[in-house]
């Protein structure tokens, strides 16, 4: 499952950031048809995988982890200053505050949000492609899943949560009128 979940990754961000972002000693969360639904070293998550295609959404654990294996620009959006604590508390990014992008972006891949010191505010899927960051000037650039300060002051989602939301592909269902599927007892852990 390892070499599974390090393949795909190669495939998601570039060659050698598998084995950089999933080392040794992960563990694995599996739907019960025996396939890998979350990432896990140490008990943190550092990703997981959607079913509907395939890739992986980064924690900010993967976030940090990407970040130290890709070289500048390389998966980064880079906003301004003035609007950093809004992207590290959990806010989306638009396009009128991006000072660089990484141009080999396009429109739903998962992407690092950075300040000009490069320093991780969040992680979230572009909205735009890299090059559009740049040339608009109004909307969303990127949609973010985390931000650094909702990781550090515990408000962002669980494990089993954030699974549930991306499954279902919604955010919050109590806010639209259903009841929240809680059915923890899906996931097998498997350590390899």
């Amino acid at each position: 499952m390892l070499t599974r979940a390090r393949t795909i990754a190669d495939f998601q961000f570039g060659p050698g950031t598998g084995a950089a972002l999933f080392p040794e000693g992960c563990e694995f969360a599996l739907s019960r048809t025996g396939r890998i639904r979350q990432v896990l070293f140490k008990g943190e998550r550092l990703a997981t995988l959607r079913a509907q295609d395939g890739r992986f959404t980064l924690s900010i654990a993967g976030a940090l982890r990407l970040q130290a294996a890709i070289p500048v620009p390389g998966a980064r959006v880079t906003i301004t200053g003035d609007v950093a604590s809004f992207a590290a508390a959990g806010k989306n990014v638009f396009a009128k505050h991006v000072v660089a992008a990484d141009p080999g972006i396009h429109a739903g891949d998962e992407v690092l949000v950075v300040d000009t010191e490069d320093r991780l505010l969040a992680t979230g899927a572009a909205i735009l492609s890299g090059t559009e960051m740049l040339a608009f000037n109004y909307g969303g650039a990127v949609s973010v899943r985390q931000g650094v300060s909702a990781r550090v002051s515990g408000k962002g989602q669980s494990q089993e949560d954030e699974a549930d939301d991306e499954a279902a592909g919604h955010g919050d269902a109590a806010d639209r009128g259903r009841a929240p599927h809680r059915d923890h007892d899906r996931h097998r852990y498997v350590r390899l």
